[in-house]
């Protein structure tokens, strides 16, 4: 690949719409242009990276038992209505519907849950033929309402999603684990540094699911992680040690007045009680702005993704003065004793202790001394509470610790929640129909490539690893005017590709500072120079992205040395080894 003819070009200034340090540089360096919100082509340097990337995802899932395969993504909205989630609030908006000519409703789809379980009905007949898996490596298109950080968050991406089917529950949990490695093995040989943690299925529903993070400031996710014993998930689904409120006999209601106490700090001041011996009201509203009441013990705080898998996975927003007004909630005061019309979301919090103060549902007033079940109902009673920082691990009683990661990768166990929908069966056996048990795993390539930029990059630009860089060779050709140089580069770049290695050949016609700054921003791994003074010398110089200082070495022999400093560098990282399918 010839500089001189490269479609893309670099660009100095740092793009001012690109906060992520990934998507400056890849913007920067002739990676992606963006052609919508969240919708993005690939230029020829950027979609290398994606093709490298794809071969370690193929390897790995062949090396499970995968069998690649292509579904579309124009899918008939029957098949998403069998499952619910055509009209569910989630994926709501996120899933683009549309009619096609003949006004037949139709979706972009932005998972293929239900393609392959539809699939299944045919395919799939005999327990015989389990457990079997495969996948693909497709584009999606997911109307997110807010496009953010380039590659990170897009409307259109492409994912290498699976999906396994099984026999039995017993089945999926042997099969998970193997799905899980090769989960660690594709983002150890990509050169990143992941931490999987447990994590909420959300819309996609099941009985577990872990997510593979990349731990960055830029992430949206806060990973909570207990340093004593390794325990890892996302906020969103960690659980903590909660502790107890107070204890005691259960004593009477009893009203009082609290004037000008709207917060459970004001209250429990005036009545001179801890905060765990209050309980909190907060409120969110649904789409169609029904208020959702959840009540949580005063020292502890609302999960708002726990509360919306409570009531059906619905996105959720904090209510309004008006949709509270209309619910007849009075703000700071509210409480679900004798309140009607609104769903009420407790968390698990309120049975560890008695005689809680609580609003009085009048401006000015609280309760003393609420019990539930006694004093009040909730539609259900779970664990609804978010995990912070100094929390309590539930599983050592360490110390939890909150950082932010980028999703990377997602796994889930699916059971049986997609082929009873569709009913995709198979015959045990005994001869009896029985559901498919699935699993469904995916990885976003382009994330994947972004989230290799956050962890690979210094002021200069991107740094590839050898695994997945564009061109493992960079050629810069100092001094294109004089005979030499050019006929000296012109026969290693041609010998070196020969060899079977990728290389970007600088032949412009620019200064050296140009080229060099071009190839600190590019972040090819190897850098080769070829100029007037070192051949004169029958040297040239060469210089690893990560390294402080070039070397020369001799042009005799140069080809076998660098190729001997690549598969040296190639051996350093994860290799891929053979297992059995």
């Amino acid at each position: 690949m010839r500089f001189s003819s490269l479609f893309g070009r670099t660009i100095r200034e740092v793009p001012s719409d690109a906060d992520l340090t990934s998507h400056q540089l890849s913007v920067r360096a002739g990676l992606i242009r963006q052609l919508a919100a969240g919708i993005y082509s690939y230029l020829p340097l950027g979609w290398r990276v994606l093709r490298n990337i794809e071969s370690i995802l193929r390897e790995e899932m062949d090396a499970i038992g995968g069998q690649e395969l292509v579904m579309p993504v124009v899918q008939p909205a029957e098949i998403w209505r069998a499952t619910g989630r055509y009209d569910a609030a989630a994926p709501g908006p996120a899933l683009l519907r549309f009619k096609d000519r003949t006004g037949h409703d139709m979706v972009l789809a932005m998972t293929h849950e239900e393609a392959v379980t539809n699939l299944a009905t045919t395919e799939i007949s005999s327990y015989r033929q389990l457990p079997m898996m495969v996948y693909q490596i497709q584009t999606k298109f997911r109307d997110e309402p807010r496009s953010r950080g380039g590659l990170i968050r897009v409307r259109e991406f492409i994912m290498k999603d699976a999906y396994s089917f099984h026999a039995d529950v017993a089945s999926l949990d042997a099969y998970y684990p193997s799905m899980y490695q090769a989960y660690l093995n594709i983002f150890d040989r990509c050169g990143v540094a992941s931490i999987p943690v447990e994590a909420d299925s959300g819309i996609m529903g099941g009985s577990a699911s872990h997510e593979f993070m990349v731990a960055s400031e830029a992430g949206e996710d806060t990973l909570i992680v207990c340093p004593q014993c390794k325990y890892a998930a996302n906020a969103e689904a960690a659980g903590f040690v909660k502790g107890e409120g107070v204890p005691g006999a259960q004593l009477p209601l009893e009203k009082v007045a609290t004037p000008g106490t709207t917060t459970i700090e004001q209250v429990a001041n005036l009545l001179g009680v801890h905060t765990n011996q209050t309980l909190k009201a907060v409120f969110y509203s649904k789409p169609q702005g029904k208020v959702v009441f959840a009540v949580i013990r005063g020292d502890l705080d609302v999960n708002p993704a726990k509360l919306s898998n409570r009531v059906g996975g619905v996105e959720l927003h904090p209510s309004t003065a008006e949709e509270l007004a209309a619910a007849g909630i009075v703000p700071g005061y509210a409480s679900p004793i004798g309140l009607k019309g609104v769903q009420v979301i407790a968390d698990d919090s309120i049975n560890t202790g008695n005689n809680f103060v609580v609003g009085a549902n009048q401006v000015g007033y609280h309760y003393r001394n609420a019990n539930y079940p006694r004093d009040f109902a909730a539609d259900q009673v779970a664990d609804i509470a978010l995990a912070r920082d100094g929390d309590r691990c539930l599983r050592c009683g360490g110390t939890l610790q909150t950082t932010r990661g980028i999703e990377a990768g997602h796994v889930f166990k699916l059971g049986t929640k997609y082929s009873d929908a569709v009913g995709a069966t198979f015959l045990d056996r005994d001869g009896v129909a029985k559901p498919l048990i699935m699993g469904s795993y995916g990885i976003g390539t382009g994330r994947l490539m972004s989230c290799i930029i956050e962890q690979h990059h210094d002021d200069k630009g991107i740094i590839w690893p050898v695994s997945v860089a564009p061109c493992q060779v960079h050629i810069v050709s100092l001094g294109t005017n004089k005979p030499e140089v050019l006929e000296a580069a012109d026969a290693l770049y041609a010998r070196l590709t020969a060899r079977g290695y990728s290389v970007l050949y600088d032949d412009r016609e620019e200064s050296a500072g140009v080229k060099f700054n071009d190839a600190d921003l590019i972040g090819i791994p190897l850098r080769v120079v070829l100029g007037p003074r070192g051949l004169k010398e029958g040297k040239l110089e060469i210089k690893w992205r990560w390294d402080a200082e070039p070397e020369m070495i001799e042009l005799d022999g140069a080809v076998e040395h660098l190729a001997d400093l690549i598969e040296r560098e190639r051996s350093k990282a994860t290799r891929f080894r053979a297992r059995k399918a």
